[in-house]
C-alpha cells in the first residue's frame, strides 16, 4: 500500500519569490512546511497572500541554514534565481566584464544548497524552474555541472522548456526540471520521459480551458480565442494617469529602441494594442531597462504601462490573489508599491504552466506504479563526470 495516498504531501517553497510554485502545488493538496526568500519585499507580498501560522518555518537566507534544520518533506522545490544564466544578465555582465553563471560572486552558487538539501534530506521529488538559456550557458557545461551534481544526490530527473504563451497571453519561455528519487521508488538512472510530459501537455490544455472559461465569465461573453492580450487589460479609462509615459520618457523609449535596431539587436520597448496572442516576456527590471510591454491608448494618447494588476494576470495567478492588486476590488490592499510589484512579477513563474506539472507529480507520487511503466532510456554517450566539482562545492563549505 503507498502510504503517500493517504496524506497530503509536504514540500518546502525554496526562493519562493511571492509564491507561484506554492499556489500551483497546494492546489493538488500540498501542505507548506518551510518557506525560504532573501527579498524583503517579496516576503511582504508573499506573507500578505498566505498568512501563515506563527509555526511556520520561514527562512531569509537559503546560505545559512543547515539540512538538519529543513523540514522534513516529499517535494522540494525552486525557482532558483535565473539572472546569473539569463541571455539578457549574460549579455550585460559579459559588456561590464561581470562574471556570470557559478562564477556570479552573488548568486551563481545557489543550485549548490538546493542539491545538499536533496542529497541530505532526501525528498521523494523536486521541481526545479530556471530560464531556457540555462541548458545552453558556457557552452552546456553549467549543464552537466547541474546534471551530475543531481545525479550524485540520488535522483533520475527530466527537463522540458515551456512557453507560459501555452495559457496565458505571455511569451515566457522557461526550463522546469523534475526529479525522483532512484532508491526510494528503485529506477533506473535513464529513463523515457515522454509519457510524463505528455500528461503535462493535457494539464497545459486544462489550464488554457479553464482561464479561458475565466475570462469569457468576466467580460460576459464566451472567448473563443485564448489567449488575447486584450482580455487581461483594464479599461483605459479606469487606469491611473501615473501609468501613462511621460513625453520624456515617451521619446527616451522611441530613441533608445531606435539605437538598438541600428545595431541590429531587438532590445527596446513594444507596444501592445490587445488584438496581440501576446506580449514579450515580463521582466524584473519592467520600466526600468527600455524593454518595455506597453499598451497602445489610441493616436490622441501616449502609450502607458502594464498596472500590477495586469502583470499579475499575465502569470495566471489566481482571482484570490489577483484582489490585492485590483483597485475595482473590495479587497484591494497591494501590499508594496508598483516598482517591487513589477520586480516581483517580473520574477515569478507562470502559475497555470506549474500547475499542470504539479498536478502530473502529483500522480505520479500517489501512484508509483506509473514511475515504474516508464521505458528505460540509453545512457547518454558523454557520461556525467564530477570532475571539477569540488572544487565548486567548496564554495558553500562542503
Amino acid at each position: 500500500m503507498n502510504a503517500f495516498k493517504d496524506k497530503n504531501f509536504r514540500f518546502i517553497d525554496l526562493f519562493a519569490g511571492i509564491g507561484g510554485i506554492r499556489i500551483a502545488f497546494e492546489r493538488q493538496g500540498g501542505r507548506c512546511v518551510m518557506t525560504s526568500e532573501i527579498d524583503k519585499w517579496a516576503r511582504e507580498t508573499y506573507r500578505a497572500y498566505f498568512n501563515d501560522p506563527d509555526g511556520h518555518v520561514f527562512n531569509e537566507d537559503i546560505t545559512s541554514i543547515e539540512p538538519d534544520d529543513v523540514p522534513d518533506h516529499d517535494v522540494l522545490t525552486g525557482g532558483f534565481p535565473c539572472q546569473p544564466f539569463s541571455l539578457a544578465g549574460v549579455a550585460k555582465k559579459n559588456s561590464l566584464g561581470r562574471a556570470h553563471g557559478f562564477d556570479d560572486p552573488n548568486k551563481g552558487n545557489l543550485f549548490f544548497y538546493i542539491q545538499r538539501i536533496l542529497k541530505e534530506k532526501k525528498p521523494r521529488a523536486f521541481l526545479l524552474e530556471n530560464v531556457k538559456n540555462l541548458r545552453s550557458h558556457d557552452k552546456g557545461r553549467t549543464w552537466k555541472v547541474i546534471q551530475a551534481l543531481l545525479s550524485e544526490a540520488g535522483y533520475v530527473f527530466t527537463d522540458q522548456t515551456i512557453d507560459a504563451a501555452r495559457v496565458v497571453p505571455q511569451h515566457r519561455e522557461r526550463i522546469f526540471i523534475v526529479g525522483f528519487n532512484r532508491e526510494h521508488f528503485d529506477l533506473p538512472e535513464y529513463l523515457d520521459w515522454s509519457g510524463f510530459w505528455d500528461e503535462v501537455e493535457q494539464g497545459l490544455v486544462i489550464e488554457k480551458t479553464r482561464l479561458r472559461k475565466r475570462y469569457s465569465k468576466s467580460v460576459d461573453e464566451t472567448i473563443v480565442e485564448w489567449p488575447l492580450v486584450k482580455y487581461i487589460l483594464e479599461p483605459h479609462e479606469n487606469v491611473p494617469e501615473k501609468y501613462t509615459l511621460t513625453p520624456n520618457l515617451w521619446r527616451y523609449l522611441r530613441e533608445y529602441k531606435a539605437k538598438h535596431q541600428a545595431l541590429g539587436n531587438g532590445f527596446g520597448c513594444s507596444v501592445f494594442t490587445g488584438e496581440e496572442r501576446y506580449t514579450r516576456t515580463i521582466s524584473a527590471r519592467y520600466y526600468k531597462d527600455g524593454s518595455e510591454v506597453l499598451i497602445n491608448q489610441g493616436e490622441k494618447k501616449r502609450p502607458r504601462r502594464l498596472t500590477p494588476y495586469e502583470s499579475a494576470q499575465l502569470q495566471g495567478f489566481p482571482e484570490d490573489f489577483l484582489r490585492m492588486f485590483n483597485r475595482e476590488d473590495d479587497g484591494y490592499f497591494q501590499p508594496v508599491s508598483d516598482t517591487q510589484a513589477y520586480k516581483q512579477f517580473g520574477n515569478s513563474v507562470c502559475v497555470p504552466v506549474v500547475t499542470a506539472i504539479a498536478k502530473t507529480m502529483d500522480r505520479y507520487l500517489r501512484e508509483p506504479e506509473l514511475l515504474k511503466q516508464l521505458p528505460h532510456a540509453a545512457p547518454p554517450e558523454e557520461q556525467l563526470q564530477l570532475d571539477g566539482i569540488p572544487s565548486l562545492m567548496a564554495q558553500i563549505g562542503r
